[in-house]
């Protein structure tokens, strides 16, 4: 079933290459080096459990309950406000978050804020469940299966590629400077991505 596990990496690689509010949150903890492989599984496992839940037949419901993706959806709003707010205030005081002499958040704190980031985010049901449990589905009966493996094995692969691969990034940001540009880069991303939520709905 090598088809169908190809169609699974792809189509799992291209719902989560694009710049959102994970991949940002992923990279800034590997530039930082801080609680990485938390982080990188958290994001990793619950795209691959939803991918799962979606082709068992989840997605389908979710898909109509519009009352639940509505309280996801401001929760998701006031979270990402919340975000872009201390990710601008990092940018505005940036001499404390050189590499390696940073604030040191606590383990607790980072996976908090990765698994509010996750599932505080409706586009993660209707991406990742209803829509890659429709492609999976599609496959039919063991493919299914095989796709799912592939779409998991995308998404651990991706985030284990930035959170990872950011460390090479650290000697560019040993400066200040560099930490008030990604800064402010997470805090227009978070804002951009609230305001799609806010005032385009979930399917923004």
């Amino acid at each position: 079933m090598i088809l169908p596990f190809l169609v699974g990496i792809g189509s799992g690689l291209s719902l989560i290459m694009a710049i959102g509010a994970q991949n940002a949150f992923v990279l800034r903890q590997g530039i930082r080096r801080e609680h990485v492989l938390p982080v990188v599984l958290i994001c990793g496992l619950t795209d691959a459990l939803l991918e799962l839940a979606g082709v068992a037949g989840i997605g389908f419901v979710v898909e109509r309950a519009p009352l639940v993706l509505e309280i996801v959806r401001w929760g998701g709003v006031l979270f990402l406000l919340w975000y872009a707010w201390t990710a601008f205030q990092r940018a505005r005081r940036p001499e404390v978050l050189v590499a390696g002499e940073g604030s040191g958040g606590s383990l607790r704190r980072t996976v908090l804020a990765c698994l509010a980031i996750t599932w505080l985010n409706p586009h993660v049901y209707l991406d990742t469940m209803v829509l890659m449990g429709s492609i999976g589905n599609a496959q039919g009966d063991p493919g299914k299966w095989w796709f799912v493996a592939g779409g998991a094995l995308a998404s651990i692969v991706w985030f284990a590629l930035i959170g990872y691969g950011a460390r090479a990034l650290t000697r560019f940001f040993a400066t200040p400077k560099s930490w008030r540009i990604l800064d402010g880069v997470v805090a227009v991303t978070m804002l951009v991505i609230a305001a799609r939520l806010a005032f385009g709905g979930i399917g923004a």
